[in-house]
């Protein structure tokens, strides 16, 4: 019992350490990136169809790249083709493991041809990459203010849900 209760405590205290030095996000808030890493969770829990799925992980990955880079910026760390690396290292990092286990490329795991992971990871990408865009956009056109609450949250992540609508009633 005593060693439960120094487990609860060590992890509330890492959860309490991080909050409290957590620093301002700019190109996609913390709270896209746990709720992409959370739908990725879930649907595969679920067993919902590897398109949705990959819509996910590819948002999650996009959401980390643009993490990356603003860290790299703020701390002035540049060096040549910084963003074409850090995505090449976040989409090998995730692909070719998957590619590994067996999970992208099985034959029987397509639609129209392609992987249905791997087409969900690349439209997925695409959708919270131009929905955190348009959001960036947007709030730059109203003087530096969003246009609603959590509007840093809903642009980049409604995309995603909706796709993942089209893409359940597309595999069902």
């Amino acid at each position: 019992m005593i060693l439960k209760m120094k487990k609860i405590l060590i992890i509330l205290g890492s959860i309490t350490i991080v909050l409290l030095s957590a620093v301002k996000a700019y190109a996609v808030c913390p709270v896209c990136t746990v709720a992409v890493g959370a739908g990725v969770g879930l649907a595969r829990w679920l067993g919902i169809d590897d398109t949705i799925t990959g819509l996910w992980i590819g948002g999650f990955i996009v959401s980390l790249i643009m993490w990356t880079i603003n860290y790299l910026e703020k701390r002035n760390i540049k060096f040549v083709a910084r963003s074409i690396i850090v995505a090449i290292i976040y989409y090998g990092l995730t692909v070719v493991p998957l590619y590994f286990i067996k999970t992208i490329w099985h034959p029987e795991n397509t639609i129209g041809g392609i992987n249905k992971l791997l087409l969900g990871i690349i439209v997925g990408s695409i959708l919270f990459y131009f929905g955190a865009i348009w959001y960036i956009y947007l709030k730059k056109e109203n003087n530096g203010h969003a246009y609603f609450p959590f509007q840093k949250v809903v642009m980049p992540v409604g995309p995603l849900v909706i796709m993942s609508l089209v893409f359940y009633f597309l595999t069902k």
